[in-house]
């Protein structure tokens, strides 16, 4: 069977947000948008509640991801934690669009020409702040923005469409999500604005060619359930599948005799980090070595960083306190290589009282300013968007980052002999 836009990955697709006050017809606008009954709609404020993820494919913008999210001003009880994963999702957006009701200032003034007195400008500034606060917050994450007025067909837009453009230079798109209106320019100004080279990052960079031959070594161990290869296994089969390389993949126990089988040794040999110290030792001097996690660490995140953020760990103690943030949820295993193996590794260097703590999923801190360093997985579900707003926040608070791949290559001794895309 065919690969369809389905079995894109969700980290590698386009992650659309759409972000706007309670009832200002989101989820309207998303269900108009894409054709599609995504969100539930309703007159009740609140009707979304925790963000919507939705995987589909979008004319002329391919596989997305469409995020619904809870009303910037939900007064509910709940409303400060949907806020805070509209937050969430904030960060994982490539591209946001804010939606407003031509209604939503109510009959302040009737254009620019009437905003001349200083109440007439707060009114609008106190009815649209949150709107605003959030069009500065992607802004600053350098985000490309749409605005989009909803309701032109119950309320005159002119009034709103002439204050945002005064205020931010930003033209809103009109639309109405009852008949329909304005969805394709949406569409088309979506695509314009889709960040220059998204989806064109290679996982394995220029490092290998047409004819090259890769050697795969991939210990299948408890990490790996039975039947199924890991998904940075997988992602980087299909690239090198892509270039026209040659491919052969081996466990670690099979790595010496399939290459005593070549008749020249592979150009690059990329390799599960855990066994980073066995296959450099065994691995032909002529072959370059990465690990998947490293070749991540490049196509996700920010690489040059993390190898600043590995130096860190000769400076640790037994007094340091260390972050481990893996991206995946699953329950502990054991021999988990973020919770076991890493661990062992740095209390073996720095004692046993060095205090290690573990986050999955989305549980990163705001606060990292406790931490003398912090160790990211590979990142393999997590689109780059969310990843590069993790380390812009451990740069913001100075306190030093690295990745699972570079740490295990840093205390093994070979992080210089490991190649970088």
């Amino acid at each position: 069977m065919g690969v369809t836009s389905n079995d894109t990955p969700s980290a590698n697709r386009l992650h659309i947000g759409v972000f706007g006050k309670t009832n200002s017809g989101k989820s309207s606008f998303i269900n108009a948008f894409t054709g599609q009954e995504v969100s539930i709609v309703a007159d009740v404020a609140g009707t979304t509640t925790d963000p919507v993820y939705k995987a589909m494919e979008i004319h002329p913008l391919g596989p997305c991801t469409i995020i619904d999210t809870a009303g910037f001003d939900d007064e509910s009880i709940l409303g400060a934690q949907r806020v805070e994963r509209a937050k969430l999702a904030a960060d994982k957006t490539d591209l946001a669009v804010i939606v407003f009701a031509a209604d939503e200032a109510g009959n302040v003034g009737d254009g620019l020409g009437a905003i001349n007195e200083n109440k007439e400008q707060e009114l609008w500034e106190n009815r649209l702040q949150e709107e605003l606060k959030w069009y500065r917050f992607f802004k600053e994450k350098h985000t490309p923005v749409l605005f989009v007025i909803n309701k032109t067909d119950v309320a005159d837009p002119k009034p709103l469409y002439d204050y945002l453009k005064n205020k931010t230079g930003e033209e809103a798109l009109l639309v109405s999500t009852r008949t329909k209106e304005g969805m394709t320019q949406v569409k088309e100004a979506l695509a314009r604005k889709v960040p220059e080279n998204f989806g064109e990052r290679l996982i394995t960079g220029d490092l290998v060619g047409e004819n090259d031959l890769v050697m795969l070594v991939m210990p299948q161990d408890i990490q790996a359930p039975k039947g199924r290869l890991i998904l940075p296994q997988v992602q980087t089969t299909r690239e090198l599948l892509d270039k026209k390389c040659l491919i052969m993949s081996v466990t670690t126990d099979k790595l010496e005799p399939a290459l005593a089988t070549l008749a020249k040794p592979p150009k690059l040999i990329i390799t599960d980090s855990q066994v980073f110290g066995y296959v450099y030792e065994h691995k032909p001097k002529e072959s370059m070595l990465t690990s998947f996690s490293v070749l991540f660490a490049a196509y996700k995140g920010d690489l040059p960083y993390y190898v600043e953020g590995a130096k860190k760990i000769d400076t640790l103690t037994e007094q340091s306190h260390v972050l481990i943030a893996e991206c995946c949820t699953h329950a502990p295993l054991s021999e988990d290589i973020g919770r076991e193996k890493i661990p062992r590794m740095l209390r073996k260097r720095f004692g046993e009282n060095l205090t290690i703590d573990n986050v999955s999923g989305t549980d990163f801190p705001e606060d990292l300013s406790g931490y003398d360093l912090v160790i990211q997985c590979g990142a393999c579900m997590f689109n780059r968007k969310y990843v590069m707003s993790r380390i812009d926040r451990a740069k913001r608070q100075s306190v030093p980052m690295t990745n699972y791949g570079v740490v295990i290559a840093h205390l093994t001794g070979i992080l210089d002999q490991v190649v970088m895309p």
